[in-house]
């Protein structure tokens, strides 16, 4: 059995131990979030060790999946600024848990990007993928003699679409259009930018892992994503089934088709989504497919859809999430 968190979800500390900034940080401070919430406290397991390590013993987990915020490690996001205090408290976990004989599993992505790169233009700034790269690579050389499975980002469905499209989390952009299924004439292309960009980076981190650090860790890396399961309403007529198919591809097959099929968008994707969604080189289609060691997937629901309700279905879908 396993338990899982997500740094900015149980930490709190949001400002202790020259923490940096995150976006979510800052969505919460201004009263973006649902009922102007903030984790400013949260559970307060930056406080919390000994305590969150006993109640997982008391659950019998075997693993634990949490994040590493990012800007408790690089406050600026950046390598050029070192947090030692942010580097010590999560030594301090990986030894308790491994002490305890709990497995530690590590995100280096949930969604909480230092707030310092988000003003520079966030994910749709390719400097950002960079300054990804240098801090997986920190964490490797940091944590990996002891962490043995790592995720490169959780839900990149959910940062671009949610993060660059609704605006509904953090950084709260509103890109007209609805980024799962824009038509030809719509506008909004800041989701697929970041998407691009994400999918690029985690290959780059892939690969990294893979040549760098692997053979002396003996690790596994791979990516979590994430869907509704939608069936057709009716499974009988043709118009539900490629409804079906096309919410599927256009939510999963967005992030899944890259990395696990071919390096490259689903075919449905290219044609709804038209001049809006970027090209792949060959060379980066090469790099991008097989970068996994196995297939994260999170699921919530299952819904039914059909031409008529496809809109309704991810637009639901989102304001679930």
């Amino acid at each position: 059995m396993g338990s899982s968190s997500a740094a900015f979800k149980v930490e709190g500390g949001w400002a202790e131990g020259d923490k940096g900034q995150s976006i979510w940080d800052v969505f919460g401070q201004h009263g973006q979030a649902d009922d102007n919430a903030t984790a400013n406290v949260a559970c307060d397991s930056y406080h919390k060790i000994d305590y969150d390590v006993y109640l997982l013993k008391g659950l019998q987990s075997k693993v634990y999946h949490f994040s590493i915020s990012w800007s408790r490690i690089f406050p600026t996001g950046l390598k050029s600024k070192v947090n030692s205090a942010g580097v010590k408290y999560y030594n301090r976990l990986i030894d308790r848990l491994i002490k305890e004989n709990i497995k530690p599993m590590v995100t280096l992505y949930h969604w909480d990007l230092p707030q310092a790169l988000q003003e520079s233009g966030g994910w749709q700034n390719e400097s950002t993928s960079q300054a990804f790269m240098e801090y997986a690579d920190f964490c490797f050389s940091s944590f990996g003699d002891r962490v043995k499975h790592w995720i490169t980002f959780h839900e990149p469905w959910v940062v671009s679409y949610a993060g660059y499209g609704t605006g509904q989390h953090a950084p709260g952009i509103k890109d007209p259009g609805n980024a799962s299924f824009k038509v030809k004439n719509e506008t909004g292309s800041a989701p697929y930018r970041v998407a691009h960009n994400l999918l690029k980076v985690h290959a780059k981190v892939y690969h990294t892992y893979d040549e760098k650090y692997r053979a002396n860790q003996d690790g596994v890396i791979s990516i979590t994503l994430n869907t509704d399961w939608v069936e057709p309403k009716d499974h009988t007529d043709s118009r539900d089934i490629e409804a079906a198919d096309r919410y599927l591809q256009l939510t999963l097959g967005w992030f899944a088709h890259p990395i696990f099929k071919n390096g490259d968008y689903p075919e449905a994707m290219k044609w709804q989504v038209a001049n809006k969604l970027p090209e792949f080189t060959e060379q980066q289609k090469k790099r991008i497919k097989g970068t996994y060691d196995f297939f994260g997937f999170n699921h919530y629901t299952t819904t039914l859809t059909s031409p008529l309700n496809f809109r309704q279905s991810v637009e639901s879908y989102d304001a679930d999430r």
